[in-house]
């Protein structure tokens, strides 16, 4: 007995020693973990060493409240040894934030959960970027960052979703979030308490000590949103952020060439119910699709009707080159307008740019809108967007004035324009008010195209060479697809105004079929070809393009050379634009002239013929094309009075195991 009570002491001692060496082993293993995830964090160990880049600290303040707060953190920052540098975004090229090691910033939330109109730039930008492919999302993998923000609690579900908004998307582009976002509540009385809080907790991350509300995960850290706990749960919060920036009504300004957004949330579908009818009759843009357009940055005009505002025309407001059009024919890209009369189409194209989110229909079955009252609202929605760009750094104010007075509409934002049956009356709105009109049309209303007026340049989407190819690349919804393509370059033939086919190559799909293009040559004979290589727009369910589809700008050239050649001398290539994978063909019967070419537009010549309504021909209104824009230059045609500006992009390495 006495042995087994030695024994069972002995075990017991032996137990508990075993307890105190692992919770020691234990301690001393979090303690190590915690020391070098701070390391990684802020490997320097004295923040305001001279080697260590200044961190910028924005400021989104309408009413002055935030700027306040951000004063008042500057004053603690600088007390605490640390550099900053105190900026307001309108100041602040957003491209420059990849160059950042550490960013702060203090965010009010304004009207409908957008920011103040002096930051809207700032934001969108980071919206664009953050569902960007191209963009990459390692962009921001140098930069810390913290984010408070300022809003009322009283305006619910966009309570802070500016702060928020900031949060998501600089993670998303690789940032790492070093504190929870701050959550300021104006109408609460204790905005003050709450802010100091949080600085003082963001001062000890700074000065090496580790996230409270958060645990370490490898180098990022996993960060539980005060707003998720209080402010409902976390499916709401997720939802806020969908609506944020890019759904409101004034600020959004994106590109032509993103990707398509992602549909509404849960939430916005289930508050978007209606059956899509007024007065007995149906609206093309149902409230669930309007939701999906908005967010991809459209401003829907009436019920079927919208306008948005492309990229290169914020590239050349701020002087960084126009448009492939511009190279071609003279369009002054910060003067273009990008619309559509009818959202609708009677395909749904494999490298739909929208990712098949517009209605489709074979035929007109909705309620119509006013012509002259969507050329009215598309002016003013446009130089609404255009006002935006106001204090963009970069933006000139001679180019923003001229931008005010649109001189151009390219109607070929989405869908199928000559499907709205007043189509002829808003070309004449436009003309009269000396707007020149590029119209695209998907070749599947031949009888439309025949009824058209004279437009400045009228296309024909010729997607694919052969039957069998275009139902595979257009998925168009007639049965008699081929012959309605067929006529539709029939008809254009018949237009004397310039008329043009427009190629988007596929690897894979439509780059090899060069003999059966050359033969659609002799059915439409147009007086250009337009051979682009096609816009890569993400996975999605309806398409199964990837990067492999994407030609090379060689690719492009070659492919033009050959067609060239194959002509004999009735096309030859004419203009290129590098930078869109674009290259020109011409018919030199009538383009060339004494070995120059005339593919630009005389713009207020072709006003003055459609205005004498006497007949006339494309050569009555061809200008000189300025030799950097010609095939071979060394300018590739891009505009040499602009300043080119390459963006920087950092992907994610690609894992070779």
């Amino acid at each position: 007995m006495r042995i087994f009570e030695t024994y069972n002491s002995h075990s017991a001692r032996l137990t508990l020693l075993a307890l105190l060496s692992a919770s020691t082993l234990y301690c001393f293993y979090k303690s190590l973990r915690l020391k070098r995830h701070a390391a990684l964090l802020f490997p320097a160990s004295n923040p305001s060493s001279s080697s260590s880049p200044r961190g910028k600290l924005f400021f989104v303040s309408q009413t002055g409240t935030s700027e306040i707060l951000a004063r008042r953190l500057l004053r603690l920052l600088t007390s605490s040894g640390i550099s900053f540098d105190l900026v307001h975004p309108k100041d602040y090229e957003p491209e420059d934030l990849s160059k950042e090691a550490l960013v702060l910033i203090v965010a009010s939330t304004w009207e409908d959960g957008n920011p103040p109109p002096d930051s809207g730039f700032f934001s969108n930008w980071l919206a664009e970027s953050a569902d960007d492919f191209r963009v990459g999302s390692m962009l921001l993998s140098r930069c810390k960052f913290a984010v408070f923000g300022v809003g009322s609690r009283s305006y619910g579900a966009t309570f802070n979703a500016v702060a928020r908004g900031f949060s998501e998307r600089m993670r998303k582009l690789g940032g790492l979030q070093v504190l929870p976002v701050g959550e300021g509540d104006v109408d609460a009385g204790d905005l003050d308490e709450v802010f100091d809080v949080w600085s003082w907790k963001l001062i000890s991350v700074l000065k090496g000590g580790c996230v409270e509300n958060g645990d370490f995960v490898g180098s990022k850290v996993v960060v539980e949103s005060d707003a998720e706990t209080n402010d409902g749960s976390e499916e709401d919060y997720e939802d806020d952020s969908d609506a944020d920036g890019e759904n409101g009504a004034e600020t959004t300004i994106v590109d032509l060439e993103d990707i398509a957004g992602k549909g509404p949330s849960r939430k916005t579908r289930t508050m978007t119910t209606s059956n899509g009818t007024i007065n007995g009759e149906k609206e093309m843009v149902t409230p669930v699709i309007r939701a999906s357009l908005e967010k991809q940055g459209y401003k829907i005009i009436g019920s079927h009707s919208g306008v948005k505002l492309c990229r290169w025309t914020k590239s050349q407001l701020r002087g960084r080159g126009g448009c492939y059009k511009h190279s071609f024919y003279g369009i002054e890209s910060h003067r273009c307008m990008e619309a559509t009369p009818s959202l609708a189409c009677a395909n749904k194209c494999v490298f739909c740019w929208r990712h098949h989110t517009n209605p489709v229909g074979k035929s007109w079955r909705w309620k119509m809108d006013d012509p002259i009252e969507i050329v009215n609202s598309a002016i003013d929605l446009h130089t609404k967007m255009i006002r935006q760009m106001k204090g963009v750094p970069g933006v000139k104010e001679e180019r923003l004035s001229e931008g005010l007075s649109p001189r151009h509409c390219a109607l070929s934002l989405v869908g199928e324009p000559i499907m709205y049956p007043e189509i002829n009356s808003l070309i004449d709105e436009l003309h009269r008010r000396r707007i020149s009109t590029f119209l695209v049309t998907n070749a599947q209303f031949p009888e439309k195209i025949k009824e058209l007026k004279p437009i400045t340049q009228l296309y024909v989407s010729v997607d694919a060479a052969t039957k069998d190819s275009l139902k595979a690349i257009d998925r168009p919804l007639f049965g008699d697809f081929w012959e309605r393509f067929l006529d539709s370059l029939k008809a254009l033939r018949e237009k004397q105004q310039r008329t043009v086919y427009r190629l988007t190559l596929v690897k894979g799909w439509n780059a090899e079929d060069i003999d059966a293009y050359f033969d659609l040559f002799s059915v439409g004979k147009p007086d250009f070809v337009e051979i682009k290589g096609v816009t890569y727009c993400g996975s999605s369910a309806t398409s199964k393009l990837t990067m492999e589809n994407v030609p090379w700008h060689s690719d492009v050239k070659a492919f033009s050379e050959t067609l060239a050649l194959k002509s004999k001398g009735e096309y030859e290539v004419a203009c290129e634009h590098v930078h869109s994978c674009c290259v020109l063909l011409a018919k030199t019967e009538k383009f060339k002239v004494d070995n120059q070419w005339f593919t630009w537009i005389d713009y207020e010549k072709f006003h003055d013929l459609v205005a004498s309504g006497r007949p006339f021909t494309s050569k009555d209104y061809m200008a000189a094309t300025p030799s950097w824009a010609v095939y071979g230059a060394e300018e590739g045609g891009f505009d040499p009075v602009q300043s080119r500006y390459r963006k920087q992009r950092r992907h994610r390495p690609k894992n070779t195991d």
